[in-house]
This record gives C-alpha cells, structure tokens and sequence, in this order.
C-alpha cells in the first residue's frame, strides 16, 4: 500500500493550473524557495540520467523587462491572429486570451522568471524519435518545478513565445548559442490559493484501448 495521501496528491495535480491574472505581483519570491522547488524538479527522470538540464532563474528588474519586451514583440502578432481566427468562426472573447494579455502586459512585474535550458541543439530537421527524447529529458522536470512550487502557494505558467528571439534573450542571459532554451515559467505568489479542477472532456471519451479510437470492450 502507498504511503501518499492519495486525495491530497490528486487535488495538487488537479488544481496546478496556469496562473496569470492572479500572480502577485507586489510581493517578493525568496530565492531559497526556488531553490526548493528545483530540488524537486531535478529528480524527475531524465533521458539516460543525462541530465543535460540548466535553470537560469531571472530575479533582476531590468533582465526581467528584457525578457517581457522580447515576449512581447512575438505575443502582439501571436494574439491577434488568434483574435482573426476567433472573429471568423464567429465566436467571441476568449478568458484565456484575456488572462494572456495581462500576462503580456505584466510580465515585467512578475518577481521571477524561471528559463530552463539544456545543453546542446537539436540538428536542423531532427526526427521525430530525437525531438521527443531531447525535450523529454526536461519537460518532466519542468512539470515538477510547477507541481512543487503550486505545493507552495506560487504560481506559475508555462510560456514560449520569447523563443521567437531566443538568441536575442541569449545575450540578455549570457545563455551561449550552443544551449537550448525551452521555455519561460513567470513565478509569483499567488493571489489565493483556492484553484479548482479545469473543466475537462470525460477521459473515457479520450482514452483508447489497444487501436486508435478503441473505447474499452
């Protein structure tokens, strides 16, 4: 039998969810409790137990607003295209492109951002098979970065759109051209901590067995 409070270990895997309109923006992230949130994440497994990973955790004011302006400039022409596509299906305002605008709009003020990186690139047109092992040797352990600091009252959001300019971001960073940057994870506490389960399709209506859209004999 597993020692885990199963309940509580469920609710903190379904309620992580990506916080943007109720980041706090006013209140410092201590570096320790970063920290403890990386420890955690560099025990998720890991292509050959390579770990190829690095974690450039972004606390400056002025590195941070170098990061928000190079998300930005890809964030603009990204939104509005989602707003033509909404516009011509006829359908209207999105709250998850209105909590992206305010992510976008304040993604200076959020106290850290968090850029996990891996040693080395991936060749021009990598096959399928060595794209999905090179981001599996640190997905899972960005996923466990978000799942401990959510068990510590911060929130966070998986973002990106500054890898539109991840060599420009490189230089703000000091990140050689020889490593990859796989995303940007705002970090801050939460405004409340009563996150709820997202509405989601019955799993048995996604879930195949034994063939491609196989439900369960």
């Amino acid at each position: 039998m597993t020692t885990f409070d199963l309940p509580e270990t469920d609710r903190l895997l379904a309620t992580t969810r990506a916080v943007r309109k109720r980041l706090d923006l006013s209140r410092p992230v201590e570096r320790d409790l970063v920290v403890d949130c990386l420890r955690s994440a560099i025990q998720a497994p890991t292509g050959g137990n390579t770990q190829q990973w690095r974690w450039v955790v972004v606390d400056d004011p002025d590195q941070r607003a170098g990061l928000a302006a190079l998300y930005r400039r890809a964030f603009e022409p990204y939104i509005a295209a989602r707003a033509a596509e909404r516009e011509a299906a006829g359908s209207g305002g999105s709250a998850v492109a209105d909590s992206a605008v305010y992510l976008a709009e304040h993604l200076h003020e959020v106290p850290v951002h968090v850029v996990p990186c891996l040693l080395g690139r991936l060749p021009e047109g990598s096959p399928t098979v060595d794209t999905a092992g090179f981001y599996g040797s640190i997905l899972p352990g960005v996923w466990s970065f978000m799942i401990a600091a959510r068990a510590r009252g911060l929130g966070t959001a998986w973002t990106t759109l500054h890898l539109a300019y991840e060599r420009e971001a490189g230089e703000l960073l000091g990140i050689p051209d020889t490593v990859t940057q796989v995303a940007l994870i705002p970090v801050a506490h939460t405004l409340g901590t009563d996150f709820k389960a997202a509405k989601r399709r019955p799993v048995e209506e996604i879930t195949y067995w034994n063939g491609w859209k196989r439900t369960a004999d």
